[in-house]
Order: structure tokens, then C-alpha cells, then sequence
């Protein structure tokens, strides 16, 4: 029997996030455009839990949970922003995302995809051990339930060019650069 997931609504710099999560772990990070969906809007409005982070850029506006998992769910609202602020490049969070066994292998090889580098959905299928299986690993890195977290974003086509993602290619491209623009930071000051 699977549990279900209690929520949180964050503000990010990308847009309003929607954070699932249930005693076993994450179960899903989605974007979700507040300027379309009236609930969310109407929780910027109210008196809602305070920012989980130093960053103006990212806010916590609500969790909807018991208290186990909304401790949870404030720890990933916490990661997530100091992901948008430049000071996280690994997250610490128990997943729990649904999902078949090659789907589960296919995000857990995301999540070793260096942050700021990027990968092909063949070299993905090759360190899987199945050349042959990209589409495949297209098909599962498309179903990733938990944007960010499980880096999907860091995926792309053979010949380097940027495919598809769940957020939108634009967001695609701000995870990236956000994320290069860091790690070259790192790096220049080694």
C-alpha cells in the first residue's frame, strides 16, 4: 500500500514549486505557475510560514502536513534554496519517488551527474550498462517526478543540444547556467 504524500508550496526564482513528500521521503518536486493557478496565488496573499531561506528569491509559503513530514518537507524548502542561492550543489533528502526498477536505476544515475556538467541520455544508457537503452532512459528521465533534486535538467541530446524538460526548456537553461556559473565560481577560487 503506498502512502500518500502531504505538500508544501514554495516561491523559487523559476517560479512557484509544489514539494510531495511522505515518511518515506520526497515524492515529488513540481513547478507550478502561480500566476494561473488561484489557490497558490491566494496563499501569497495570507499569513503563511516564513521564508526558509536568506534568499528574497525563494520563500516557503505553506506545508500542508504532519508534523514528520513537514519537518521533511521544511529540510527539502531549505535545500532547495540554498540550491537557488549558489551554497548547495548536493542534496541530502531520503527519495521516495514512484516509479518502475529502471525508472528508480535511471534517477539514481541522475543524481550522479556532477552539478554544473551535463550528460548524454547515451552515456546515461552506457553507465547503466545497456548502450542500446537510451530512449529508454529518455523515456524514464521524462517521468522524474522530483525536478531539481533528481537532476534531469542535467541531461541532453548526443550532439549537446538541450531536450526537452518537464519545467520548460527555459527553466532547462537557467538550471544550467545557474548552476555553471557556480561551479566555475568553485573552481576559480581553488
Amino acid at each position: 500500500m503506498q502512502q500518500s504524500s502531504q505538500v508544501a508550496y514554495c516561491l523559487s526564482p523559476l517560479g512557484a514549486l509544489e514539494i510531495y513528500a511522505n515518511a518515506a521521503g520526497i515524492t515529488a518536486v513540481h513547478f507550478r505557475d502561480v500566476q494561473k493557478d488561484r489557490s497558490l496565488a491566494g496563499l501569497r496573499h495570507q499569513d503563511v510560514t516564513a521564508a526558509a531561506s536568506q534568499s528574497d528569491d525563494f520563500q516557503l509559503l505553506s506545508v500542508q502536513a504532519e508534523e514528520e513530514v513537514a519537518q521533511l518537507l521544511q529540510q527539502a524548502a531549505a535545500q532547495l534554496a540554498e540550491y537557488f542561492a549558489g551554497t548547495r550543489q548536493h542534496f541530502d533528502l531520503p527519495l521516495a519517488a514512484s516509479g518502475t526498477a529502471f525508472q528508480q536505476q535511471v534517477w539514481q544515475q541522475l543524481c550522479r551527474v556532477p552539478y554544473g556538467q551535463t550528460q548524454s541520455y547515451g552515456e546515461l544508457a552506457l553507465q547503466l550498462g545497456n548502450k542500446n537503452a537510451m530512449r529508454a532512459v529518455g523515456a524514464a528521465n521524462g517521468r522524474n517526478p522530483i525536478a531539481i533534486i533528481v537532476p534531469c535538467h542535467r541531461v541532453i541530446g548526443a550532439d549537446g543540444k538541450l531536450t526537452g524538460y518537464a519545467g520548460g526548456l527555459s527553466r532547462k537553461v537557467w538550471l544550467l547556467q545557474h548552476e555553471q556559473r557556480i561551479a566555475n565560481a568553485i573552481h576559480s577560487n581553488i
